[in-house]
């Protein structure tokens, strides 16, 4: 039931799954294979359902919610997931059948799961084709007739079913890649999402918690940044070692950049803004790159939100992290001036659709339009925050121009007194997420 309700729900069924492995009713593995149906589901629904339609005679629309994810689950097993032999991912999804539908559901799914398996070939192919399903490591798992439209003539309409994303934005970004980098950042976008840490120097040495980590049998190397590790293996957050004591932040590298762009440098008068900063994980690197001096105020329009930033202040033991309700009309917003504003504004998440499954789904093509109009807002709310030669860093995890390069220019149109002296592009997969930094800095009176 959790696997059925968590492809509507990711925090319903992760919670659903933490509290059954604390009651020890699910094993590590088991959870951890539960997870990636989860995920995986999500993610790839497109392509399953283009691999499911052939073997069922009603449409989609026709056939309950419920059972239609159900042959998802099975499907997934069938065609994306190693190691698990194909009829023991069938009597599984027969028994869940049992146990959450109704009594012609088993035989149905026995049929159409039984009629998926003879499509899927044990031949592994390094090309794309409309008989070769994508697969997370690179390659294509040939099937035995074709199910996708051809990658040569149609790629826009592959990359949307094969790699399994909205027609719109796959047409979207048909206009601005390469056939080869399209399916590139199909491939990156489906791949099981890694575990970036950042280490709290105020706490200990990466290296030295680096060893911690092999130590604990866990597999992880250094990251890119002076703070990051990357680790390889599955592990729950909550049980890395000295979590709880604050040793370290789950954060992406390229989102640490957003901090480190701004060049806080420790001195007790030195005054920062996160303005949009909710869960914190921006704001306690802040903190920690002012050495625990200095003050960073913290800004956001829910207090629910507020308090996952209060907790993880707390969680890494930092002093210099003051928090503020802020009214949605921002009216009450700090008055400054700061030395510095980060301002990661809401936005579409396209560099993050892997890590995030469900935002694929949600994203609209509406809000692409309506977005920069409230990115723009907050940028100008930032800038007028700045003391006179400060510094702002717009952020997003965004990889559209619209809300990124081209709304900076937009806005510096308006605001001379500023200038960009730099901005850093996050390419997904090269070798994190996607996303944009920006940093304005404003011009010296003469």
């Amino acid at each position: 039931m959790v696997l059925c309700r968590g492809i509507e729900d990711i925090e319903f069924a992760s919670k659903r799954l933490e509290q059954a492995a604390a009651d020890q009713v699910v094993t590590p593995a088991d959870r951890r294979l539960a997870m990636e149906l989860i995920y995986g589901t999500i993610r790839r629904q497109a392509t399953l359902d283009a691999i499911i339609k052939p073997f069922v005679r009603r449409g989609q629309n026709d056939v309950e919610s419920d059972l239609w994810m159900i042959l998802r689950i099975g499907a997934y097993q069938l065609v994306l997931l190693d190691g698990i032999p194909p009829h023991a991912a069938l009597n599984e999804t027969v028994e869940l059948a049992k146990r959450v539908g109704r009594g012609g559901w088993p035989g149905f799914i026995n049929g159409v799961l039984r009629s998926i398996s003879r499509l899927v070939l044990g031949e592994l192919s390094e090309k794309p084709a409309a008989d070769a399903v994508p697969l997370a490591d690179g390659r294509f798992r040939k099937l035995s007739q074709a199910i996708f439209p051809d990658p040569e003539a149609q790629p826009a309409e592959y990359f949307e079913t094969a790699f399994s994303f909205p027609d719109w934005l796959a047409r979207r970004w048909q206009k601005v890649y390469s056939r080869e980098e399209l399916f590139r950042l199909g491939t990156w976008f489906n791949l099981p999402s890694t575990i970036s840490l950042r280490v709290n120097h105020l706490k200990t040495k990466r290296d030295d918690y680096l060893k911690l980590l092999v130590e604990q049998g866990l597999q992880a190397h250094a990251g890119t940044l002076p703070e990051s590790i990357q680790l390889s293996s599955s592990v729950r957050v909550e049980d890395l070692p000295e979590f709880e004591a604050g040793w370290v932040t789950v954060q992406d590298e390229s989102s640490m950049h957003a901090a480190r762009m701004l060049a806080p440098r420790p001195g007790d008068k030195e005054k920062f803004l996160d303005l949009c900063a909710a869960p914190g994980g921006k704001t306690t690197h802040l903190a920690e790159l002012l050495e625990g001096r200095g003050m960073v105020t913290a800004v956001d329009v829910q207090s629910e939100r507020l308090m996952l930033i209060d907790q993880n202040v707390k969680r890494l033991g930092l002093r210099n992290v003051r928090l503020q309700l802020m009214s949605k009309d921002e009216l009450d917003a700090p008055a400054g001036p700061f030395d510095g504003v980060l301002v990661d504004v809401p936005c579409s998440n396209t560099g993050v659709l892997g890590k995030r499954p469900e935002a694929r789904w949600r994203i609209m093509p509406g809000d692409l339009r309506e977005l920069p109009a409230l990115q723009r807002r907050l940028l100008n709310l930032a800038l007028d925050r700045v003391r006179p030669g400060g510094r702002v860093v717009y952020s997003t995890c965004s990889i559209e121009p619209d809300e990124n390069r081209l709304l900076i220019d937009r806005v510096l149109q308006e605001r001379p007194e500023f200038q960009l002296a730099e901005e850093r592009t996050h390419v997904p997969g090269q070798p994190a997420d996607g996303g944009y930094q920006a940093l304005l800095v404003g011009k010296q009176a003469t």
